[in-house]
């Protein structure tokens, strides 16, 4: 699986070809492995990708004291959550991953206490722990940050009316999982919209809890006894994220194919924009798009915003192919101060861009040149991934262990679309990296 040792080497200028089949949403697995402790029952999660991320989550809970399986060939996971025993989650995983982070919530409802290091991953900016903490604290629980550490306790949890000041996915995901077993009614508002909280939420009915006003900015959850929570067999949406990435691929090497296994919906603030730019997007069944560019796409202008606005993951992939577009465009980025790393690769590779501040202006050059580029994050990683297959020579991409965080068989996608990529080791020295974990 993942080894931070290796490296792709890509021959741009080939245009994609083919089909590809979307994997399970990355950020919604990961929550349904945390919220499966909640019940002392067995959970079975389908459509799970075999990623990084996913072992680390899977090593957390078995931590706890949960029992887990995961089949590979038929990519589900089973969860015995009956044999909880820990209430500590330690520095070792969860330091590597944020989403790690969301066992807090599961286990002060669940248990009435948590012990969790604060979390990782990428390093992308700040991301403060405050709004979680100060929503489990509104339902009763008394929370202190010691030694790296999240204490919580709670003797008893009680619904309350929570306001965030942003729509923080994180925060409503960890309130939701605490206030499934508070007495009486909880209301998240301002609450975070996206298609991974609607997910989230339906997965947690499945197990018999009581939400409603999911995809919505408020989120009202009713408190049900602990005894009427159950283990549930469910399948994970498809990965909206790594959907946008091939599209975007497939785009800046004016190649065509067609993505399936997808909700088309969750990327409609993406896909208009490229219909503007010049792309051909086609939805060829409810869940298939077919996606074709012939001529370099025009110049853009972009926002990161919570959803449902432009999705901040997908930045590097816009900025990727706005850098080979006709004029100029300005993305802003105004969810985190550093989620502009990878400019600094894509100038390795001829792209004109500037920074001032939070805004990227980005002059559109004729094409990339192949360069040796590493990958600053997870999305960053498939973004100079797709700036290599469109680019005149060969690209070499170190840093994997970011990519095999987000997205399963990566090559072996790419390949069938006709890409020339190939993964292999890299020489002594070349470049160095964190092991991150394997499946």
């Amino acid at each position: 699986m993942a080894n931070s040792e290796e490296k792709l080497i890509i021959k741009g200028g080939r245009s994609l070809c083919g089909e590809v089949r979307i994997s399970g949403a990355k950020n919604a697995v990961l929550k349904h492995i945390a919220a499966a402790i909640l019940a002392a029952d067995v959970t079975t999660i389908y459509n799970v990708p075999e990623l990084t991320d996913v072992a680390i989550m899977l090593e957390v809970i078995g931590q706890l004291g949960a029992k887990t399986s995961y089949n590979k060939e038929e990519k589900y996971v089973t969860i015995d959550a009956s044999t909880i025993s820990s209430t500590v989650a330690d520095k070792t995983y969860v330091s590597k991953m944020r989403a790690s982070f969301n066992v807090l919530g599961a286990l002060v409802g669940r248990i009435g206490e948590a012990k969790v290091a604060l979390p990782g991953g990428c390093a992308i900016g700040e991301r403060r722990v405050n709004f979680h903490i100060k929503g489990i604290e509104a339902l009763g629980a008394k929370c202190e940050i010691k030694d790296g550490y999240v204490i919580a306790k709670a003797k008893k949890l009680t619904g309350a009316d929570i306001c965030f000041d942003i729509p923080s996915v994180g925060a409503t995901e960890n309130v939701m999982f605490a206030a499934i077993f508070a007495e009486g009614t909880t209301r998240i508002q301002n609450a975070a919209q996206e298609p991974e909280i609607v997910d989230l939420a339906n997965f947690l009915k499945s197990m018999g809890a009581k939400i409603t006003g999911e995809g919505t900015s408020e989120i009202v959850i009713q408190g049900i006894q602990k005894h009427v929570l159950h283990g549930t067999c469910y399948t994970t949406i498809p990965d909206r994220i790594e959907a946008g990435t091939y599209i975007s691929a497939i785009i800046a090497t004016r190649g065509s194919g067609i993505i399936r296994n997808i909700f088309p919906s969750h990327l409609t603030i993406y896909t208009g924009k490229l219909l503007e730019m010049g792309a051909k997007i086609k939805l060829i069944d409810p869940n298939t798009l077919q996606v074709s560019a012939s001529r370099r796409l025009d110049a853009q202008n972009f926002i990161t915003q919570p959803y449902p606005g432009f999705p901040t993951d997908l930045q590097a992939c816009a900025m990727m192919l706005l850098a080979i577009s006709n004029g100029v465009s300005v993305m802003t980025e105004s969810l985190y101060e550093n989620r502009f790393m990878h400019v600094e690769e894509l100038w390795k590779m001829g792209a004109n861009i500037r920074i001032s501040k939070n805004h990227a202006i980005i002059k559109g050059v004729e094409k990339y040149m192949g360069a040796e580029v590493k990958a600053t994050d997870l999305r960053a990683g498939g973004a100079l991934v797709a700036a290599g297959l469109a680019a005149e020579g060969e690209t070499i991409v170190t840093n994997l262990h970011h990519i095999d965080r987000g997205y399963e068989k990566f090559v072996e996608k790419l390949q069938i679309l006709g890409a020339d990529i190939i993964r292999t080791e890299v020489n002594s020295g070349e470049c160095e990296g964190e092991h991150v974990g394997k499946l």
